[in-house]
């Protein structure tokens, strides 16, 4: 940035800071209007909304109370953020078996996910709103010892509540893309005077690291992503490998041989469509050359998902009527799954297509926490949020269940991950969904034959365990730099 827009943006510094602070506190009935909304469709977003000010009943401010000082918060605003929070807080707890969580999430999908860290003597709470007198009241009311922040989570007041109590605040797992870098340095002053505020961020890749360094984070440490420690679940990865062998098995005696399953996962806003677009330019025999699974990315987009799909002349068979096995590792979303697991009389199993049918069906995911079993299921998976210009979505826990990935040219939320993979062997570049598609589907022809993977198929299963398993440690690498620094005397 020119030394001229620098001073320019350092002598409007003030003026920005007001103008964000007037913002955030006139903006409390669009939040509860946007709380509202959201919650017509996901009613925990109803839950508990006097916390999102940091406005707390007399029950939830004893529980603060009794570890005022000890608490060590972590914000982790989404499910993704979450569930790598997730190796961090069992490095923690086994640094320290006394530690008391205070979690903080966003949005209904992480406050149910983080329900899963929690135990006894630990408190879950919505993030305060941005507004100085919420940042305020939440830290006087916890006064947590230490903060860690997940990825990207950089919100102003919260940063300088913490620092006026002298609490030690860090970015971990953090990353920064090139267009969020631009983005901020229009306002480099604001920007470098905030992220200033944390004590230190634990960079995912030395990338990260160097542009996080331009926005004026006094001090960053190399440590890796932590989603390569999560392990997957080795309940859903056993049962989507019995499951998957049993109905290719029921395909060959019923003498028809057994097409590949290929997935769409987590897919966004407008890939599905992009992917009917594809599938619908080929020959009705190409549809038909493989079993198709969709996981949309957001569980309030299922509904919508299977109107998309059968108004496209798809039939849907629904994960939630595929029925509940037993110690179900994972949980159907909505009403209609809801009563199959309540009934848990239908034994879970995958739907079986037997014949010739001129309409091909697709395989709908419509459930949470069960992304570990579809990838024991798929031979390969195209990562939503690539193909569509919103980053890409997390490849790194299809490697880590030996399932390959064609991407799409949007990867800058997991640009690094997504190169290294590339280079590894254990993901395909592909310029946008019809590529891919094409892509996905020539290797599905060869890829059965009878019961095995071709080569090059086996190439890269191998390669994507490799590649998730080399990249392992990141958990314990930032809880022993905390440690060493004190933070958790």
């Amino acid at each position: 940035m020119p030394c001229w827009e620098l001073r320019r943006t350092e002598r409007f510094l003030p003026m920005l800071l007001t103008l964000y602070r007037t913002a955030m506190a006139l903006a409390r009935p669009l939040l509860l209007r946007k709380l509202r909304r959201r919650g017509v469709q996901e009613p925990l977003y109803l839950h508990a909304v006097h916390q999102r000010f940091a406005e707390y009943t007399s029950e939830e401010l004893q529980a603060a109370a009794g570890q005022a000082g000890e608490w060590v918060w972590l914000h982790a605003v989404s499910l993704g953020e979450t569930r790598a929070a997730a190796m961090l807080v069992q490095a923690l707890r086994e640094a320290r078996p006394g530690l008391r969580l205070l979690l903080t999430n966003g949005t209904a999908t992480g406050r149910q996910e983080g329900e899963k860290l929690l135990q006894p003597g630990d408190l879950q709470v919505w993030m305060p709103w941005d507004s100085r007198a919420a940042t305020r009241r939440f830290v006087e009311t916890f006064r947590p010892r230490l903060g860690l922040l997940m990825e990207t989570e950089i919100w102003p007041e919260i940063l300088a509540a913490c620092d006026a109590a002298d609490i030690p605040v860090v970015l971990a797992n953090a990353r920064m893309s090139d267009k969020t870098l631009r983005q901020s340095l229009r306002l480099a002053s604001l920007a470098r005077r905030i992220y200033g505020l944390l004590r230190v961020a634990y960079a995912q890749t030395a990338g990260d690291a160097g542009r996080l360094q331009q926005l004026g984070v006094p001090e960053i440490v190399v440590t890796g992503n932590l989603k390569f420690d999560a392990r997957p679940d080795p309940r859903q990865l056993a049962l989507g490998h019995r499951l998957r062998s049993e109905r290719d098995a029921a395909m060959s005696a019923a003498g028809q041989k057994p097409t590949p399953v290929l997935m769409l996962a987590s897919s966004r806003e407008g890939e599905e469509q992009l992917w009917i677009d594809a599938l619908a330019a080929l020959p009705a025999e190409q549809r038909l050359a493989a079993q198709w699974l969709l996981v949309p990315r957001h569980p309030q987009r299922f509904d919508e998902i299977a109107t998309l799909l059968e108004q496209a002349g798809w039939k849907v068979c629904r994960r939630s009527a595929w029925g509940v096995a037993d110690g179900n590792p994972g949980a159907p979303a909505g009403d209609e799954a809801s009563g199959a697991a309540s009934q848990g009389s239908k034994a879970l199993a995958l739907p079986v297509s037997v014949g010739n049918d001129a309409a091909p069906t697709v395989w709908l995911g419509d459930s949470m926490g069960e992304m570990v079993f579809y990838y024991a299921l798929a031979d390969l998976t195209l990562m939503g949020g690539s193909f569509a210009p919103l980053g890409g979505q997390n490849l790194i826990e299809a490697c880590a269940c030996g399932c390959p990935v064609l991407l799409g040219p949007h990867t800058f939320n997991f640009a690094e991950a997504s190169e290294q993979a590339i280079e590894a062997g254990a993901a395909l570049r592909c310029e946008g969904m019809a590529e891919a598609v094409k892509q996905a589907l020539e290797l599905g022809e060869v890829c059965k034959n009878g019961m095995s993977a071709t080569e090059k198929l086996s190439r890269m299963e191998v390669a994507a365990l490799e590649f998730s398993q080399r990249h392992q440690g990141a958990a314990q690498r930032i809880v022993r730099d905390i440690e060493a620094r004190g933070w958790l005397a």
